[in-house]
């Protein structure tokens, strides 16, 4: 959605800053240019609606987040058709009442006023959701019950640092990713084709618990968590909703095989549910985190497709503002 904003308010911003120089140069001064430039205007700001309409509702179906600089086919029908329709009205306006000299002065300057509008508020609010919190919904149970069906939250996207735009850097970071932490990253991978957990996970935004980081050791036994090689006793936050444990693969590949057929998302298409209750070890390579869901029977986690890459974290689940009976914020119980 920032990334959407920012481009909104980028156009809004020039529309402005052409129309005061056009407007003052005369080249908006004949009734065909003046209706022209209306009816972008109206083009624009259509567009721009639907794009934003149809991503909200798309976020509250699937708990996804485009990725930065790519629209899915439904933005741009909605966009082209909201914005073709809105353009005709435009200029429809402008030509009824480009004639008179003052009237397309008085449009032009209306327009001004909304673009210089749009430009300051959306454009700090992509800033505002690019660096510093955004507001997200929880649409699966993995994370239950810590988190539930219908939570919305906000995510605090400054604590590990603040991201340089076009850039793996962060700067002004507050502290590291610790164990126990509650955060949002989108999916780790860059393969828009690969198949995880029942389709394609490519771009979405997921959430889950960090077991963890770096350098160290995660195993999976009948169910229960080891880091390196210590179990991790009864965690508050989990719960098993399955009476049964899967019973452990009679074949596995060799460890290196198995890290590395791990480390490339590729562990899953091999040995399957399995790994749901019986997994590694594995060693968590510097500069990425091993994720899991608190339901732990019912979580696509980092058991299934992987490590959890730096460049892919956004935040740390902060608050939930929604519904007031959960409103709070969100706790995370070290291990």
């Amino acid at each position: 959605m920032e990334a959407r904003l920012f481009w909104i308010g980028v156009f809004m911003g020039g529309y402005a800053w052409l129309t005061r120089r056009w407007t003052s140069s005369g080249k908006l001064d004949t009734k065909e240019r003046a209706a022209a430039w209306h009816a972008l205007f109206f083009g624009m700001a259509g567009f721009a609606v639907m794009l934003i309409l149809v991503l909200s509702v798309e976020s509250r179906l699937r708990f996804v987040s485009a990725a930065a600089g790519v629209l899915s086919w439904r933005e741009v029908l909605a966009g082209l058709a909201g914005g073709s329709v809105l353009a005709l009205f435009g200029l429809w306006r402008a030509w009824s009442q480009g004639a008179d000299a003052e009237k397309r002065r008085a449009f032009l300057n209306e327009d001004l006023e909304w673009a210089d509008t749009v430009f300051s508020a959306v454009f700090l609010a992509s800033l505002l959701m690019y660096f510093i919190v955004q507001a997200f919904k929880i649409p699966s149970g993995s994370m239950e019950s810590t988190l539930r069906i219908g939570d919305h939250l906000f995510v605090n996207k400054f604590i590990y640092g603040v991201r340089i735009p076009f850039t793996q850097k962060r700067v002004l970071r507050f502290r590291s990713v610790k164990a126990g932490d509650i955060v949002v990253f989108q999916f780790p991978t860059d393969d828009p084709e690969a198949q995880h957990c029942g389709g394609q996970q490519y771009a979405k935004d997921f959430i889950k618990r960090v077991v963890a980081v770096g350098g160290e050791t995660v195993e999976v036994r009948d169910g229960a968590v080891l880091v390196d090689g210590k179990p991790r006793g009864k965690e508050p936050f989990t719960q098993f909703v399955d009476s049964y444990r899967m019973e452990a693969p009679a074949m596995l590949p060799p460890p290196g095989e198995y890290q590395q057929y791990w480390q490339d998302g590729q562990l899953d298409g091999k040995l399957g549910d399995t790994m749901r209750d019986h997994f590694g070890p594995v060693k968590v390579p510097e500069g990425s985190y091993f994720a899991m869901g608190d339901n732990r029977d019912r979580s696509c986690d980092s058991r299934f497709w992987g490590p959890v890459a730096e460049r892919y974290l956004k935040g740390k689940a902060w608050v939930i503002y929604w519904p007031p009976n959960r409103m709070g914020l969100i706790g995370a119980q070290a291990p």
